[in-house]
C-alpha cells in the first residue's frame, strides 16, 4: 500500500476501528469496524440525522454483525496482531485515489465513506445505504459540509487556544503607568540589560532581601523599553510576568499544569523577542510535581532556557535561593545572578523624593523634604525586620492615608510628628521616644528617674548619661543604646532602676530571670534549640522577644547565676547588637538598653567593714569580686559598671514613704484614709531597715505587720464602707484606731 496521509478525524476513526477489533479479539479490521467507529464522531452523526431520527438502529445492527465475527482464542500472550481485511485495504486505496484526483491534501472521512459505499458484498455498504434510504449522493454532500464546518470550528478553537496563554500572564509594558517609577538602580539595571543581550545564558536572576526593589527593577526595564531607551536587541521587546500560583490554581488532573506551561511558552516563543519575568522563581523547583519521577516546572522550562528564543528574568531572596533554587543545578547554571543590595539611607531619600508626586496626588497631602528624610532615617533605625526602601515607603504611605482620613484644618502637610506617631505604633514604643529632636525628654530623664529611686544618685546618673550619650550619636551605631552591669547588695534598687527607666523612656521592660538558665542546655533556649532537638520549632526566647519589641529595656536579672555560656551570647550582643537564632534569623539590639544585675560577691560584702582598717562600702567590695567572676572581655564591652550604695537609714526612710504612698493609693480605692503616727512610722522604719536585706525588708514589714490589720477591718470590721484610720503603737505593737464616721 502506498504512503497515505490522513486528516485528524480520519486518523482517529482508524485508531478507534483498530481498538474495537482488538477489544473483540478479531483477526482483521474491516469497514464495519470503521463505520462503528465513525458513529462516535459528532459530524458523522449530524449528517446521518438528516435521514433518520436515530442512529441507534444502525449501531445495534453493526454490533450484532461484529459479535457474529470469529474471535481469536486468548492465549495470554498480550494483544493479538491485527491486519486490515482485503475490503478495508481496497477502501483506503480508493479513498486515496479520490484525493489524488482532486485538490485535497489528505484522506478525510468523506473520502473513506465514499469508497465504503463503492464496496460490493460489504455489510457496511448495505447498512449505511439502507440508513440513508439509498440517497448516497445527497448524504455524501451533507457529510462533506459537516466535516468542513467541524474543521473550521476546530481551527478557530486552536486559534483561541493559541491566544489563551495571554490570559495567564501580565504584560508589564502595557501597565507601566500604573506602577511606581524606578528611581536610581542604574548599575543593576545596566547589568540586567547587558545579560539580556548575551547570546547564551541570557537570563538575569535578581537576588536580594524582601523589599529592596527587585520587582521595581523589572518594571523600570519595561518602562525603558516602552520609551525606547534600550539597545537595538531589546527594542520592541515585551515583558510578560508569569504567576506560578495562578498556573497551579484549578489544575485537577495530571498534565493540566504541564499543558498550561507549554501553551504559554509556545505562545511567547511564537511572538518572538519576548521576556518572561518570574517573581519568586524558587517556586519553580517542585511546582507541579506529583511524584519522585515526574517533572516539575523547572525541568519543563529547561529547553526554553537553553534555546535562547525566550529570555527569562527571575527574582528571589537569598534565603529561598539557598533553600530551594540552588538545589536545581541545571537551572542555576542557565541564569546569571545579579545581587540587589539594600539601598543606603541617602539613596532611599532620593527614591522617596522621586515617588513623592504620586503619593501626594493619591492622598491629596504634601510631604516636605524634612518629613521624607525623617521617615527614611527613623525607619532605618527603628524598623529592624524589614528593608529599605520598602519600609520607608510604607511609612509615608500610611502617614498620608492617616492625614487624608484625619485632616487638620487649613493644612494637608504630613509632618515629622505624624511619622513618629505611626512609627511608634509599628514599633510598640512611646511616640516621644521616636522623636530624636525631642531633647526635652532626654534632658529631664535624670530628674524623673531620680524622683523614684532614692539614695542611688551616682548610679542613676551613670545610667542616664550612658543613654543620653547614645541618643546624642556619640556612640557606635552597631551597638546597643547602653550595656550596663548593676552591682550591689540585694534590695538596694537595681531591678527598680530598670523598671523606672523603661517607664520614663516610654518603652517596654523585657525581663529574664537568669536563675532559670543555670544548666548548659537551658542557655540554648534563648536562641533556640539546635535542629533535631526538642523545641527547635519554638525558636529562641530572647531573639523572639527582641524581634517583637525591638525598642525596650532588656533586664537580665542575677546574671551571675546563669551558666557561663551565656556570656558568649552576650558578647555578640554588646559588640554588634545582633543575635542569630537557631533558624538563621537575626534579632537587632541597636535600640535596646541592656541591663544586667549581679549579686556576685554578696558574701564578701558583710566582711568589707570587718577589722580595724578603712571602712569599704559593700558595693565596692562586691565590685572587686565581680572582676574575678566575669571575664575581662565581658567587662570591657560594658558601657558602664554601676555600683549601688549600701542601704542607710535615710534611704530606708525615703523607701518607706514611697511604699506607704503606694498603699494609700490602694486604700483610696476602698474609700479608706490612713494616718500614720510618728511612733508607728518609727517602728516600721526600725523593723524594716537592715543593711543585709535592703528595701525588701520594708516590703515584708508592711506585708506582715500592717496589711493584716487593715485587711481584717476592711473585710470584717468598721472599714467595710470606708473611713479614716490612724496607725499607732500600743504596748510595743502596731494598732489601728478607726475614727467614727
Amino acid at each position: 500500500m502506498p504512503q497515505i496521509t490522513f486528516s485528524n478525524n480520519a486518523h482517529k476513526a482508524l485508531q478507534d476501528a483498530w481498538r474495537i477489533a482488538a477489544d473483540n479479539r478479531h483477526q482483521f479490521v474491516t469497514p464495519e469496524h470503521l463505520l462503528f467507529a465513525l458513529l462516535g464522531q459528532r459530524a458523522f452523526q449530524e449528517a446521518l440525522e438528516c435521514f433518520t431520527e436515530s442512529t441507534k438502529e444502525l449501531s445495534n445492527k453493526l454490533l450484532e454483525y461484529l459479535n457474529s465475527m470469529e474471535r481469536m482464542p486468548d492465549l495470554g500472550d498480550g494483544a493479538p496482531t491485527i491486519n486490515m481485511s482485503q475490503q478495508m485495504e481496497q477502501m483506503i486505496i480508493r479513498a486515496n485515489s479520490q484525493v489524488e484526483s482532486s485538490s485535497a491534501e489528505r484522506v478525510d472521512v468523506p473520502h473513506m465513506v465514499s469508497a465504503m459505499l463503492q464496496l460490493s458484498d460489504s455489510q457496511a455498504n448495505y447498512l449505511l445505504t439502507n440508513t440513508v434510504d439509498g440517497d448516497t449522493p445527497n448524504f455524501l454532500s451533507i457529510l462533506v459540509s459537516q466535516y468542513e464546518e467541524n474543521d473550521a470550528m476546530a481551527e478557530e478553537g486552536e486559534e483561541r487556544e493559541e491566544e489563551a496563554w495571554r490570559t495567564q500572564v501580565v504584560c508589564l509594558n502595557d501597565n507601566v503607568a500604573s506602577y511606581n517609577p524606578l528611581i536610581g538602580r542604574e548599575e543593576e539595571l545596566e547589568r540586567t540589560i547587558q545579560v539580556l543581550c548575551r547570546k547564551e545564558k541570557n537570563n538575569p536572576l535578581h537576588v536580594g532581601e524582601p523589599g529592596v526593589g527587585k520587582t521595581a527593577l523589572v518594571i523600570g526595564l519595561a518602562a525603558r523599553i516602552v520609551e525606547g531607551r534600550v539597545p537595538p536587541r531589546l527594542r520592541n521587546s515585551r515583558i510578560y510576568q508569569l504567576d506560578l500560583g495562578n498556573l497551579l490554581a484549578g489544575t485537577q488532573f495530571r498534565g493540566d499544569f504541564e499543558k498550561r506551561i507549554k501553551t504559554i511558552m509556545e505562545g511567547v516563543k511564537r511572538e518572538g523577542n519576548a521576556i518572561v519575568y518570574i517573581d519568586e522563581i524558587h517556586n519553580l523547583v517542585g511546582a507541579g510535581r506529583t511524584g519522585d519521577g515526574s517533572m516539575d516546572a523547572s525541568n519543563m522550562l529547561k529547553p526554553y532556557l537553553e534555546g535562547g528564543d525566550i529570555r527569562f528574568i527571575g527574582s528571589t531572596t537569598y534565603e529561598e535561593y539557598n533553600r530551594y533554587f540552588s538545589r536545581s543545578r541545571g537551572i542555576v547554571r542557565r541564569f546569571q545572578q545579579i545581587d540587589i543590595n539594600e539601598p543606603s539611607v541617602e539613596e532611599t531619600v532620593n527614591i522617596l523624593k522621586g515617588l513623592r508626586p504620586k503619593y501626594e496626588e493619591f492622598h491629596h497631602v504634601t510631604y516636605p523634604d524634612e518629613t521624607i528624610e525623617y521617615a527614611v532615617n527613623a525607619s532605618a533605625k527603628h524598623v529592624n525586620d524589614r528593608f529599605l526602601p520598602d519600609k520607608a515607603i510604607d511609612l509615608i504611605d500610611e502617614a498620608g492615608a492617616y492625614r487624608e482620613i484625619h485632616p487638620v484644618e487649613g493644612s494637608d502637610v504630613v509632618d515629622k510628628a505624624l511619622i513618629a506617631d505611626i512609627l511608634a505604633k509599628i514599633c510598640k514604643v512611646d511616640a516621644m521616644a521616636m522623636k530624636d529632636d525631642d531633647t526635652a525628654n532626654m534632658e529631664t530623664l535624670l530628674e524623673r528617674v531620680s524622683a523614684s529611686i532614692y539614695g542611688q544618685d551616682e548610679a542613676v546618673r551613670q545610667v542616664v548619661e550612658a543613654i543620653q550619650m547614645a541618643k546624642a550619636g556619640l556612640l557606635e551605631d552597631d551597638k546597643p543604646l547602653a550595656s550596663l552591669l548593676f552591682v550591689g547588695p540585694t534590695g538596694v534598687g537595681k531591678t527598680e532602676v530598670a523598671k523606672v527607666l523603661a517607664r520614663e523612656m516610654g518603652v517596654q521592660l523585657v525581663r529574664f530571670d537568669m536563675s532559670e538558665y543555670t544548666e548548659k542546655h537551658t542557655v540554648a533556649k534563648l536562641i533556640g534549640s539546635p535542629a533535631g532537638y526538642v523545641g527547635y520549632e519554638d525558636g529562641g526566647l530572647l531573639t523572639d522577644a527582641i524581634r517583637k519589641t525591638p525598642n525596650c529595656v532588656l533586664l537580665l536579672d542575677e546574671i551571675e547565676k546563669a551558666h557561663p555560656d551565656i556570656y558568649n551570647i552576650l558578647l555578640q550582643v554588646m559588640d554588634y547588637a545582633k543575635l542569630t537564632d537557631n533558624k538563621g534569623r537575626k534579632a537587632d539590639f541597636r535600640n535596646v538598653v541592656l541591663i544586667m544585675t549581679s549579686n556576685a560577691g554578696a558574701q564578701y560584702a558583710a566582711q568589707a567593714s570587718v577589722g580595724f582598717g578603712d571602712r569599704v562600702p559593700a558595693g565596692e567590695a562586691m565590685m572587686r569580686q565581680v572582676k574575678r567572676t566575669f571575664k575581662p572581655e565581658f567587662i570591657n564591652r560594658l558601657s558602664a559598671t554601676v555600683v549601688f550604695n549600701d542601704m542607710d537609714r535615710t534611704m530606708a526612710s525615703l523607701i518607706l514613704d514611697k511604699k506607704l504612698r503606694e498603699l494609700d493609693a490602694k486604700l483610696a480605692a476602698r474609700k479608706v484614709t490612713m494616718k500614720l503616727g510618728r511612733d508607728a512610722r518609727e517602728m516600721l522604719l526600725t523593723k524594716g531597715f537592715t543593711r543585709e536585706y535592703g528595701g525588701r525588708e520594708i516590703d515584708r514589714v508592711i506585708a506582715h505587720d500592717l496589711k493584716p490589720l487593715l485587711m481584717r477591718e476592711i473585710l470584717f470590721g468598721r472599714l467595710k464602707n470606708g473611713g479614716t484610720v490612724t496607725l499607732a503603737v500600743k504596748e510595743g505593737a502596731l494598732v489601728l484606731e478607726v475614727e467614727d464616721n
